[in-house]
């Protein structure tokens, strides 16, 4: 069980977190909406709770719960810059389809 980091989503997270001042990682996780089923819901992790799933990549903690867990284990978080656009996409073995924006996924 793993949710691993691109060195461009590290520095990404890494930089936020040092001009934010607070937080210690990256919160990673899914809810039942979206025009797949499921959307990826991602912020900054400013406490860890006794269910979470604490994972070390690239000098980044990722934290996620186990009800996502299920849903995105062995995902690649990744932070892309296209023209004005930059974002984190997210490269998911366990989705079956995707919608077009790559935000939302099904299983």
């Amino acid at each position: 069980m793993a949710i691993t980091l691109t060195d461009s989503a590290a520095e990404r997270v890494r930089s936020y977190l040092e001009s934010r001042g607070s937080g210690f990682g990256l919160r990673l996780g899914v809810k039942k909406t979206g025009c797949s089923g499921f959307a990826y819901v991602i912020n900054y992790a400013d406490e860890v709770e006794p269910d979470d799933i604490v994972f070390e990549d690239a000098g980044v903690s990722v934290v996620v719960d186990p009800e996502s867990l299920a849903l995105i284990d062995g995902t690649e978080v990744d932070f892309v810059k296209e023209g004005l656009n930059e974002a984190f996409k997210f490269r998911n073995p366990q989705a079956s389809s995707e919608c077009g924006c790559g935000e939302s996924f099904n299983v």
